[in-house]
């Protein structure tokens, strides 16, 4: 037989939809506060928010007719045109405070702007009462305690009353991230575990401060300001350079319209433009703000109202996607500041007594210094220091190290040295630069072949004896399979028996490149692919595997010309700033923060 449920039991199926932990319960009030005008918004909590949600603004208020129309399914005073697709607050879905007074104990006070009375209305477990006269100064205050106590099955799927906690501030940041005019104050038990005051300025900059409140100057530091527009939707925002990365994706904070948005369609956005960069296992900080007219986007897909469906998918996807690469393209070759400071973190000023030279003649005669030559200083045995490369720089082993002329038009600095065959040294104006010699010569290797592929001009170099490559069957088999696609990257391969290949033209960019390191590295990639994906759709992984293997290697000895051309290369190429899998490749240490290590400043 069919029945129609009483409407407790309606509200507790709802509250199962929209008030999942704590946290959405923060959510739906503060959302509530935010469209009423609220320019301040305070939280407190109890045992995780099972005990105790607070939720004090400084809103426009409700009068008493309107506190009890509030606590109804479906009433709501943010959709006057009864337009579904026309909502332009934060709302709707009109069940969010009876769901909640349907499994604890609500208590709304409220005073309505202009007014001299306030009243405050009580729900327990659905249960409602009369609104009684109350006192407030403004705004509105909503308690919510016991939550599910109504329904206590629940209170089994919350998590630790730490990890609630958290949740409830991670809810908090992400709207504030939003609000940069409005102050966020969070306390758990008399502690202050969030502060957000308001920062004054124009949008942006408060945008800014707001950045620097949540993650720190640091971090804000290195974000690139996002701002482009396609047919009436506007993006805008902040996104990191490449090599400010973290671990996870916690750090990525979409909006739409103002309201924060957790939908995977939209986050796998970043990884896409980003792909270019990154390792698999690394992911930038973002903070995007997309606008679109209300009647483009549907927001009440979702119960939590945290995804959205956009009416044009492919435009929001292609405005993102092409706006992040842009402004990683004219990045250059930025690099996070933040890798100074780990570099510098990595030096610690040493208190232990130098180690003694064994049973050396002293060079101190008569108490007073007695100066000579430092060849006098080495020990005989000690072989002389001779350099693969024999050019006008290089000097022998007790010569002045002559100091370079910095060109200021230079960012990247004059080369001064190399060290242990691996890392370029190069004085600039402000300090040094460190450069991974392998890792930046495999990006700018890696862009010149999507350069050369993009215009159809890739150049092979024939080899003087063709070579053979040994590999598994399975690999030497994949490899095969795309030997056409692979031509048209300068990779000319043929079968030779079972288990072999026979390597006639590499990519003339990749030099004299190990030709078996290669092929098992593209057959890698290859491994990674559908077996229907084309070639093409995943060049910038198989290009990566061709420039890693075709830069010069860590271990080879450069001369002063070959560094300034790579330095210089590297000022003119995009992206520079990390390798294909999102590693730095340079350093910058500014002196005044060198000086500080030795107690100069």
């Amino acid at each position: 037989m069919i029945r129609i449920l009483p409407s407790n039991l309606v509200n507790q199926i709802a509250a199962g939809e929209v008030i999942e932990r704590p946290s959405a319960v923060v959510k739906e009030l503060i959302e509530n506060a935010l469209d009423a005008g609220a320019t301040t918004l305070s939280v407190d909590c109890e045992d995780g928010g099972r005990s105790l949600v607070r939720v004090t603004d400084n809103g426009k208020g409700m009068s008493p007719a309107d506190l009890s129309l509030a606590i109804v399914r479906h009433a709501t005073s943010k959709l006057p045109e009864d337009d579904l697709f026309n909502i332009k607050t934060m709302g709707f879905r009109g069940e969010a405070l009876p769901s909640i007074g349907a499994v604890s104990r609500l208590k709304i006070t409220s005073k309505l702007q202009g007014s001299t009375e306030a009243w405050s209305l009580l729900v327990e477990g659905g249960t409602v009462h009369e609104p009684i006269p109350a006192v407030l100064n403004e705004g509105t205050v909503v308690e919510v305690r016991d939550l599910f106590y109504a329904t206590p099955a629940r209170l089994h799927f919350l998590k630790s009353e730490r990890s609630e906690t958290s949740a409830i501030k991670e809810m908090l940041t992400r709207l504030a991230l939003a609000h940069p005019g409005v102050s966020f104050t969070f306390k758990d038990a008399d502690r202050t575990l969030l502060h957000y005051p308001v920062m004054s300025g124009d949008r942006v900059g408060q945008q800014r401060a707001r950045l620097s409140q949540v993650f720190g100057a640091d971090v804000t530091e290195n974000l690139l300001e996002v701002n482009a527009e396609r047919e009436g939707i506007q993006l805008k925002g902040f996104t990191s350079v490449p090599t400010l990365n973290v671990g996870t994706a916690g750090h990525q904070y979409f909006y739409v319209n103002g309201r924060a948005i957790k939908d995977k369609q939209l986050l796998s956005l970043g990884r896409v433009a980003y792909q270019d960069f990154l390792a698999k296992d690394r992911h930038p900080y973002f903070v995007l703000f997309i606008e679109v007219p209300p009647a483009f986007v549907d927001v009440n897909v979702h119960p939590t109202k945290f995804e959205v469906r956009f009416r044009d998918a492919a435009l929001v996807r292609g405005l993102v996607i092409g706006a992040l690469k842009q402004v990683l393209q004219e990045a250059g070759h930025r690099a996070s500041t933040t890798l100074s400071t780990v570099a510098l973190g990595a030096f610690r000023p040493s208190i232990s007594p130098l180690p003694q030279m064994a049973q050396r003649p002293s060079v101190y005669g008569g108490g007073s210094f007695k100066q000579e030559s430092f060849a006098t200083l080495r020990e005989p045995s000690a072989p002389s220091y001779k350099p693969a490369h024999q050019s006008s720089y290089t000097m022998t082993a007790m010569a002045p190290i002559a100091v370079p002329n910095v060109d200021p038009s230079y960012p990247l600095g004059a080369a001064c040295a190399q060290v242990h065959e691996t890392y370029i040294v190069a004085q600039t104006d402000e300090g040094l630069i460190l450069v991974d010699q392998h890792a930046a010569h495999e990006r700018l290797v890696y862009e010149k072949m999507k350069r050369d592929l993009a215009a159809g001009v890739i150049q092979r170099q024939g080899l003087l004896i063709p070579e053979v490559v040994e590999l598994s069957e399975d690999m030497t088999v994949l490899i095969l399979e795309r030997a056409e696609e692979l031509a048209d990257l300068g990779l000319v391969v043929e079968a030779f028996g079972r288990g072999a290949l026979l390597v006639r033209e590499t990519p003339a960019l990749l030099g004299n490149v190990v030709v078996k390191k290669l092929l098992e590295d593209i057959g890698a990639e290859l491994q990674s692919l559908d077996g229907q994906t084309a070639l093409k759709e995943k060049l910038e992984e198989v290009c990566a595997a061709m420039a890693c293997r075709g830069s010069v290697r860590s271990g080879r000895r450069l001369t002063q010309e070959e560094m300034n051309a790579l330095l210089r290369e590297m000022e003119q190429t995009p992206h520079s700033g990390q390798c294909n899998h999102g590693r730095p490749t340079y350093v910058e240490l500014k002196l005044k923060d060198i000086e500080k290590l030795f107690g100069r400043r």
